[in-house]
């Protein structure tokens, strides 16, 4: 492809994350992460929900499995860090400068899967 070439727009990834229990994960993510239950498929193995323009999937698997790591944006980081702290999610890393330069956080959800809420 040259460089002058456009690339098609592509949409947002919607990541899938593996869980115990499908409809148990939904529930976390709503009541400690501010995410709304979106579906649950017919036999719960798989199902999804949303926070504004983010969808994350779950799909059902037999421990042992290796949890997933997500990296997030966070524009408002401090507020985002306030609610996710008032509502109960587990923060497993405080909210901090770290040496490379970004000031996180990371929160790990009821099956291991972590995420790093980040901002410049």
């Amino acid at each position: 492809m040259g460089a002058k070439e456009k690339i098609n727009p592509m949409g947002r990834p919607v990541p899938e994350l593996p869980v115990v229990d499908v409809e148990r994960a939904q529930h976390h993510y709503r009541d400690a992460l501010g995410f709304e239950i979106g579906w649950l498929y017919p036999g719960k193995g798989i199902g999804s929900v949303t926070r504004g323009d983010v969808a994350i999937f779950f799909r059902k698997r037999e421990p042992p499995f290796e949890p997933s790591i997500h990296w997030v944006f966070a524009e408002e980081i401090d507020a985002l860090h306030q609610e996710l702290t008032s509502s109960g999610a587990k923060i497993v890393d405080p909210l901090e400068k770290k040496p490379w330069g970004l000031r996180q956080f990371t929160v790990e959800d009821l099956d291991g899967n972590l995420f790093y809420f980040h901002h410049d």
